[in-house]
This record gives C-alpha cells, structure tokens and sequence, in this order.
C-alpha cells in the first residue's frame, strides 16, 4: 500500500458530506451524486501532490466539474423526460444521519431544487456553491474555470430566476408529524374539508410517475383542484393494502408508502405559514430504489 494513501482517504472522508450535499444539489439525484462522488474519489487518489495545494479546494473543483459535466450531458434526456421530472427525494432524519453531517436547509428542500431547474448547469453550480455554501468567488472562479466578474454574473442571472435563500420558519416536528397524520386521514377517507383546511388557496400539486406509474395529473393548480385529484387518485390508483409511514424528506415533511414491503411512493409537503403551498408526489419506481424496505415495528 501506498503510504499516502491512508492520508488520501481520511482527507477524502473529512469533506465527503460537503461532497456529496454539492453534487445532489446539483443534479437532484441520490444515485448520481453517489456516483460522482465515486468517480471523484477514484480521481483525488490518482492526482499527483503537486496539483493539491488546497484539497478542500481541489475536491470542490473535481466533482462541481463532474457534476456539470453530467448536468449538460442528462439535459437531453430531461427534456425528453415523460411528464414532469422531479428530483429523487432524500430521507433527512436523525436516524438516517446520526453525526449530523448532512445540511439540511431550504437549499434542500425540493421546492428549490425544482427552481433550479431552471437554470443553467453553470448558473446552478454558482447559485449552490455562492448562496448555499458561501465559497469566495475566486474560488467559485476556479471550479468553474470562469472569471469572478463571469461568476458574478451568473449568479444575478440565477438569483432573477430563483430568488434568493429564504430561511425556513421553525415548526416542531410534532407539528409537523400531526400535519401530516392528517394529511393521510383526510386522503385516505376523502374527506375534502379536512383537506382544504390543510392547503394554500394556490397550493400546486405536482407529480412524476416517470411515464411508469403516472396515476395523478403532472400539475394540478388550486385548493379544490388538488384535494378532488388527491382523494380521487388515492380512491382509484392506490391499492388498498399500502402502508403509510410519516417522514421527513428534503427537511420538509411527508410520507413514504409501501406496496409489499417495497417503497410505492413518496410525497414531500411544503409547508408554508403554516398551509401546505406545494405537494410533491413521486411514484417513479427508479427514483425511490435507495429507499430500504419497509421499517418493521
């Protein structure tokens, strides 16, 4: 073995979470950022210690330009994407992340990263790296192989078509665990009042089966709109035998079901003042694999 590479590996290992929040934030995936963080690894233990003169640095730089490599690459395949493309929801609870290593934000939150879709590969690496993870711009500069004044400029043109970082308003968990219980009461017995009750007035329901289990609309606009196509589609596509498990997915909470003990689906709720402003549901069977089986009791 190579003396330097026990000292390779406990650097690596060091910046692995802030290697792997970049690379989801970047592609929304959790295979994908898995992957690159891999092929970042596998890079950082070949390079030479003349190229290393800051690894954090270094490391950032590897896989932001995996991570846009890929981005420009899967932008194709996106957009011949059968319905609406979300991203693959990450489980983020204390169990699932007992160091606390994993950052969880608004940047994590899956209303933000469905913002970011909008962007470009290069405006998304600034935005992340800049508002969510506050690098200097030189160094931003030198990830993205850009000019700071370039960086600079990519990162007004995002913020015009995301905004800025908005902090979450603390809720309890409890709080949250009641409103999804709730959630799944008035969804499952279709009663629209409790329901409404729970929902913005100009709540968005949206929905990605893949073009594989597409059992709800990709969007639906408005409170009564999203409690008819919610309680309609849990009444005639879900099987009765599912089991709901409340969670907390992207910081926010929601719900993983289970078909056979197998992941069925899962649905993010963003919570706003209180009222539910966005649902997400994802039935696509690809994107809920790294979900493990059913928790017995």
């Amino acid at each position: 073995m190579n003396p330097a590479e026990p000292v390779r590996l406990a650097t690596f290992d060091q910046h692995r979470s802030l290697l792997f929040s970049i690379a989801y934030r970047m592609l929304g995936t959790v295979s994908d950022a898995e992957d690159m963080l891999q092929e970042t690894f596998i890079r950082w233990q070949g390079s030479s210690e003349q190229d290393i003169r800051n690894p954090r640095a270094f490391l950032v730089t590897i896989i932001t330009r995996l991570c846009l490599k890929h981005l420009q690459s899967s932008r194709v395949k996106r957009e011949l994407y059968v319905g609406q493309w979300l991203p693959e929801p990450l489980l983020t609870e204390d169990a699932n992340d007992p160091l606390g290593v994993l950052r969880v934000d608004e940047s994590l939150s899956m209303a933000l990263l469905v913002l970011l879709e909008r962007l470009t590969p290069p405006e998304r690496a600034v935005f992340i790296l800049r508002e969510v993870f506050e690098f200097a711009y030189a160094d931003i500069a030198g990830a993205l192989g850009q000019t700071e004044e370039n960086c600079r400029q990519l990162l007004h043109r995002a913020r015009e078509h995301v905004g800025t970082m908005r902090r979450r308003f603390d809720t309890s968990k409890q709080q949250h665990r009641m409103l999804v219980e709730t959630f799944i009461k008035a969804t499952r017995s279709g009663d629209m009042e409790a329901l409404l009750a729970l929902l913005s007035r100009d709540v968005t329901l949206h929905s990605d089966g893949g073009g594989i289990a597409r059992a709800l609309p990709n969007t639906v606009e408005g409170s009564t709109n999203v409690a008819r196509a919610l309680v309609l589609g849990m009444a005639h596509y879900v099987p009765r035998d599912v089991v709901f498990r409340p969670a907390f997915l992207n910081g926010d909470p929601g719900i993983i079901s289970y078909l056979n003990d197998r992941p069925y689906s899962a649905v993010v709720l963003d919570v706003r003042n209180d009222v539910i402003q966005n649902v997400f549901v994802i039935t696509n069977p690809d994107k809920l694999r790294h979900f493990a089986a059913q928790p017995r009791p």
